[in-house]
């Protein structure tokens, strides 16, 4: 699942360590991240699109 923090929010990443970046991350569906998601710590968001390569013509 990919998570994001709210704003303004600083949420520890156990697995990583540190903090979960403000861009998120994909993640583990465990105890912890449901916990987080329910407490409203964190969003479930889609992944950035990469950039799409330039075809040449």
């Amino acid at each position: 699942m990919y998570l994001k923090p709210v704003a303004g929010r600083r949420v520890p990443d156990p697995d990583k360590g540190g903090a979960l970046p403000p861009e998120g991350r994909n993640v583990e569906p465990n105890q912890y991240w449901l916990r987080r998601l329910a407490d409203g710590d964190v969003v479930e968001s889609n992944p950035p699109q990469a950039p799409k390569a330039k075809t040449k013509e």
